[in-house]
């Protein structure tokens, strides 16, 4: 297992956060932490980010060890994880996410948050399983599907739990591009820098704009739905 689950390596400008525990990358304390931190050092020294993870093994998640040990470690993480997930959402910097395989429940919201999304074409899953697994869906789950998904399957990707492959999720909006694994990382450097060309100061203030209401909502309503979570 590397010695951190994230790692942040910068090129032309471009921050590349690479998510790798050596399994299936879930979203546990140490991952969260070492997200948050590639994020802190990405604002003061990147123009862009890039965010991807292990070759079939993009993000599954929150960890299950965490949310099946009971309410109170199940709400300790989900506050914790959308507290980092807001984060990305509402980063600044252009963020492109790469997703390198699967990206389940928690993994499918890291998707979500990306302002670019490019996925990995092959028989991997993305999607929000929750209920499917008999979890309910928290509140950041529904806004962040809310706002980025395709209305038409937003029903389907929530309370029904479906999981999509790479082609019907660019269909359902969770991707915008779905590219052979071999040019997954390259394409998202290219978007990278592009977009790192644009005003920063531009983007951001627009980026806080067109999402200041959902983060708002989401922040208003959590602690009373996390309170809810599990019981």
């Amino acid at each position: 297992m590397p010695d951190l689950p994230a790692t942040l390596e910068l090129t032309d400008e471009v921050a590349i956060v690479r998510m790798d525990d050596g399994k299936a990358n879930a979203l546990g304390p140490e991952m969260l932490d070492a997200l948050d931190a590639a994020f802190d050092r990405a604002e003061r020294e990147a123009k862009a980010v890039v965010l991807t993870g292990r070759a079939g093994r993009f993000c599954a998640g929150f960890d299950l060890k965490h949310m099946m040990a009971g309410p109170e470690s199940a709400r300790a993480l989900v506050t914790r994880g959308a507290d980092v997930l807001l984060r990305m959402y509402a980063h600044p910097q252009p963020l492109i996410v790469a997703c390198t395989g699967h990206a389940l429940a928690g993994g499918a919201l890291v998707v979500l948050c990306g302002d670019v999304r490019l996925g990995t074409a092959g028989e991997f899953k993305i999607g929000l399983n929750e209920v499917a697994i008999g979890l309910p869906l928290p509140i950041l789950a529904i806004e962040l599907a809310r706002d980025r998904l395709d209305p038409r399957k937003l029903t389907e990707a929530t309370l029904l739990g479906r999981q999509f492959d790479p082609d019907s999720a660019r269909d359902a909006g969770y991707l915008d591009q779905v590219v052979p694994a071999d040019q997954l990382v390259p394409r998202a450097m290219d978007e990278a820098r592009r977009l790192a060309a644009l005003s920063s100061a531009a983007f951001a203030a627009s980026k806080r704009a067109l999402r200041r209401d959902t983060i708002r909502h989401i922040r208003d309503t959590l602690d009373e739905n996390i309170r809810e979570f599990g019981g």
